[in-house]
């Protein structure tokens, strides 16, 4: 099975690359550095590293706060950091600039992992979320390399995809990983696809252990008072390809009841940003772009927050947020910063991405689901009426945030035997 799935990785390799090459036209991030994502022009590393692979922006600002104590706890192993994506490897300079080494993560072929592996010598990979990789995980096993799936999850969508090539993710399974799974009904989908029991571990979400930086508040109401001083204020984050369309249609109705409510629309992907421009400009609707510098009018309709790394001080300006990727069959975002900052959220029913957090933010009534516009409109108006409400759900919201800290100290509990034990004693137990 394992064979069967190299060849037909080095088959589809020439049609991913040219998929790079091709997103590349838009965003030419995705051609800097492209070498590395076959495990070549890497720097060679004397000292074992610790490796920490985020597939992109979520998973990086989910990591964050493993990586600090990382770094803090054990100063003298350099810390890699790989991302899949350009968005992530400009979120990972943001949070850590030189404190970590970012490199992009090799493509699943045995000659590029094996050289990524020969030049940056891992003592352990920790994968934040889920990846599986079998030729990754299978040479973290031929290298005996411990390898710890953080925060992992299988979406139930998932899960029978994977039960497909059980043979293949058994295997891949099998060599020395620790899983610390999101919850009790993640971890048992691990062991149906062959993960051991006594290695499969539930944490919860490391997700919820992060900390807002304190000026975030300060930015929030500066923001307010630049663009929306008296007016109410509508964020819809990290939107995707159809969604914008569907939250100004919800807008239209929005409108007729809150004129005045300026709506922020942050695009998940930055290549993106110039077609959503074009959307707004095809409506005939008066916007900004965050880019411009140029503060709203109190006859500006949307501001596009065109940038990177500022979603969360315009969650702190606003009065409602609706978090995007849900609408659309994406599966859903982060749901935890605005429930940090106490705003009440909106969400489509596109969750199976964070089902764990959703359920948590539903049940508590923090955080409302639509699945049309026209529901989306009746939220937004109703919740942009009554402060109370905003008010409840707010608070409940920052109620399940600090409720569910505590992952990252029994993630930190697996890891850290792995970097200090002596390799013949990790060896005896996990080989």
């Amino acid at each position: 099975m394992r064979l069967a799935y190299v060849l037909l990785s080095y088959l589809v390799a020439p049609l991913v690359l040219l998929f790079l090459l091709w997103r590349g036209l838009r965003n030419r991030a995705y051609w800097e550095r492209l070498p590395e994502r076959f495990g070549i022009g890497l720097p060679e590393y004397e000292l074992q590293t610790i490796w920490v692979h985020a597939v992109s922006v979520g998973e990086v600002q989910a990591a964050a706060g493993l990586i600090e104590r990382l770094l803090g706890s054990f100063p003298g192993k350099p810390l890699i950091l790989t991302t899949v994506t350009p968005t992530g490897a400009a979120h990972a300079k943001a949070l850590f600039g030189d404190r970590v080494h970012h490199h992009y993560a090799p493509y699943d072929l045995p000659g590029s992992v094996s050289r990524f592996f020969t030049n940056i010598n891992p003592c352990i990979m920790i994968v934040i979320e889920t990846e599986l990789w079998p030729t990754l995980y299978h040479t973290c096993g031929v290298h005996k390399v411990p390898l710890i799936l953080a925060s992992a999850r299988i979406s139930p969508r998932s899960v029978g995809k994977y039960r497909r090539f059980v043979r293949l993710f058994s295997e891949a399974l099998s060599h020395g990983i620790v899983i610390a799974a999101q919850s009790e009904s993640d971890a048992e989908r691990f062991r149906s696809l062959g993960a051991n029991p006594s290695r499969t571990h539930t944490t919860g979400n490391i997700k919820f252990d992060f900390e807002l930086p304190a000026e975030v508040y300060k930015k929030g109401r500066l923001a307010r008072q630049q663009h929306a001083a008296n007016r109410p204020v509508l964020v819809a984050a990290s939107t995707h390809d159809n969604e914008e369309a569907l939250v100004l249609d919800a807008m239209r109705k929005v409108w007729t009841v809150h004129p005045t409510c300026l709506l922020i629309i942050a695009p998940r992907h930055p290549e993106r940003f110039e077609l959503v421009a074009r959307i707004l400009d095809d409506r005939g609707l008066s916007y900004v772009t965050r880019t411009s510098r140029k503060l709203c009018s109190e006859n500006t309709q949307v501001l596009l927050l065109d940038t990177l790394g500022e979603l969360r001080n315009y969650y702190a300006a606003c009065d409602v947020a609706f978090v995007g990727g849900s609408l659309v069959p994406v599966g859903g975002h982060n749901l935890l910063e605005p429930a940090a900052l106490a705003k009440p959220i909106i969400s489509g029913t596109h969750l199976f991405n964070t089902e764990d957090v959703a359920n948590k933010m539903v049940t508590s009534g923090a955080a409302l689901l639509v699945d049309s516009t026209g529901e989306l409109a009746d939220r937004v108006i109703g919740l942009l009426s009554d402060e109370s409400t905003r008010r409840i759900a707010g608070a409940a919201g920052k109620k399940v945030v600090d409720d569910n800290r505590g992952a990252l100290d029994k993630l930190i509990e697996l890891i850290e035997p792995l970097l200090v034990d002596d390799r013949q004693a990790i060896n005896s137990r996990y080989y």
